[in-house]
């Protein structure tokens, strides 16, 4: 199923014309915008990719009222989701090159990994975040998922900028001992960067991304620790739901979707 609003289109991409449209987006947001790094032979096919991607569903956000050019989806925003059990079948949680999951993998709980979050320029601040998120919400109750979870980023790799942000983070918003997954050891930073007393909560609360402050929204939490990713341009706390825990009228919003993807 999918849904359909003012000619966006919400679905899960259905073949490898759909993940690659997906890809030249994150191509156009990851590499030409944000400055990632990619291999020479993703910069001339214009495509951000991993060995991930195969593992990962690809939920779509489509114009369809102006086709691509080679005739395929018009993918204008995308978000990739991974179940536990893909994990286990394959080859784990992305984020798990950044933090130890060991809490989430053996917690027994339905878990999913999001990633690739993006919008293309034209189309952000509008309607079409707020599909991606309707359709994830109905994916979540589908699968029955219990745990969400995430690499989100700074776009920096200087945490002193960032210090009232991260430390703010840690002291507001740190997950509870049976989530606090934790940034590997080799590539550790904290994030309390500052002491609680120099925190100033307003000037913390600016410095946050959107996509960072909407899970906060709906009651997520950080991980301990943040992971400097160098080839991203970024710093990454790991950001968590659960459903349990979540405030209770995002927890509607999140059960009365159900039906929309599959």
């Amino acid at each position: 199923m999918k849904l359909d609003t003012q000619g966006l289109e919400v679905r899960l991409a259905a073949g490898d014309r759909d993940v690659a449209a997906a890809q030249r987006l994150r191509y156009r947001v990851f590499v030409q915008e944000m400055g990632a790094a990619v291999s020479l032979e993703d910069h001339a096919a214009q495509l951000e990719r991993d060995a991930y991607d195969r593992h990962f569903d690809h939920l779509l956000l489509i114009d369809t009222a102006k086709p691509a050019a080679d005739g395929g989806p018009n993918v204008v925003g995308a978000y990739r989701l991974m179940r536990d059990s893909a994990a286990r079948r394959g080859i784990g949680f992305y984020g798990a090159q950044e933090y130890d999951l060991s809490k989430l993998m053996d917690s027994g709980r339905k878990t999913l990994e999001l990633g690739r979050s993006c919008v293309a320029r034209a189309y952000r601040g509008g309607l079409g975040m707020h599909l991606l998120w309707d359709a994830l919400a109905a994916y979540v109750e589908r699968h029955e998922i219990e745990i969400l979870f995430g690499v989100a980023s700074f776009h920096s790799i200087d945490v002193a900028p960032i210090a009232q942000a991260l430390s703010y983070l840690h002291y507001a918003h740190l997950a509870p001992p049976d989530l606090r997954v934790r940034a590997i050891n080799s590539a550790y930073v904290p994030l309390d960067q500052l002491p609680r007393e120099q925190v100033v909560a307003k000037q913390a609360r600016l410095q946050i991304p959107p996509l960072i402050k909407a899970y906060l929204r709906l009651g997520g939490f950080v991980g301990d620790g943040a992971y400097i990713d160098h080839d991203f341009n970024t710093v990454d706390v790991c950001l968590l739901m659960d459903t349990n825990r979540m405030v209770a009228r995002y927890r509607d919003y999140y059960t009365r979707k159900r039906g929309l993807i599959r």
